[in-house]
């Protein structure tokens, strides 16, 4: 089902049942909230849902139209630069042949049971009946924010005894055929007040400097002069077949 079809999912997508797979930190990025409405306004008719008998959404995923030469190297940035670019090409006439898949999210009870797979996929077809031939993905990987001091470039390398990614989210595109095609360093810039961050994470910050906070991909740099703070998001650049 198309999200825009049903005015409810965005309240639903937030809800309770979803909300725990993402950090209050995550929708301070003020690019992609700039952005956010246009976004879904243009793009709306590539959002999905999945939605059980009694009309209760199991998923939900969405994603932005780019055009891409197929290079890696100019990839946009990551999740918010994709935003940004897909916008700004959209408003200028281009015509866009590469889905950036930014979303692929089950309810948590519903975790493991091959739904985020199924949504990647609805993604994928959905926007290939809009003429986008090729889908890419900057990947949040699950395991990450246990590691937020080690660098992602090194992350991603980091595999189980099988070959696989040690990440199950990295692990999930990789065994769907994805190829990854390395770090998008700065997909999400996240800021805000000290009060703020420290409202969003449980956490104080008495001095400027460096915090490692909860759920969080890389350490938060906190100015106390300047009353910011900053959390730069690295993600993952993966291609599906």
């Amino acid at each position: 089902m198309v999200c825009g079809e049903r005015p409810d999912c965005a309240e639903q997508m937030r809800g309770p049942g979803f909300a725990g797979g993402w950090p209050e930190f995550i929708f301070h990025d003020p690019t992609a909230k700039r952005y956010s409405a246009r976004r879904a306004e243009y793009f709306g008719h590539l959002d999905l849902l999945l939605v059980d008998e009694d009309d209760r959404v199991l998923a939900g995923g969405w994603g932005v139209p780019v055009r891409w030469n197929g290079d890696p190297a100019t990839l946009p940035g990551g999740y918010t630069p994709a935003n940004v670019l897909a916008v700004e090409q959209y408003e200028a006439g281009e015509v866009p042949d590469t889905l950036v898949v930014q979303a692929a999210q089950v309810r948590g009870d519903l975790r493991g049971r091959g739904l985020a797979e199924a949504m990647l996929t609805g993604l994928i077809e959905t926007a290939a009946g809009h003429g986008l031939t090729r889908a890419v993905a900057p990947v949040r990987p699950t395991l990450k924010p246990k590691y937020p001091l080690t660098p992602m470039a090194r992350f991603v390398t980091w595999t189980r005894d099988d070959g696989l990614p040690l990440d199950p989210w990295l692990r999930t595109h990789v065994g769907m055929g994805a190829r990854i095609l390395g770090v998008a360093e700065r997909s999400m810039v996240m800021t805000g007040t000290v009060a703020e961050w420290e409202s969003w994470t449980g956490l104080a910050f008495p001095d400027s400097g460096d915090y490692v906070v909860p759920d969080a991909f890389a350490p938060v740099r906190i100015d106390r002069a300047a009353d910011r703070g900053e959390l730069v998001e690295p993600n993952v650049w993966v291609r599906h077949r």
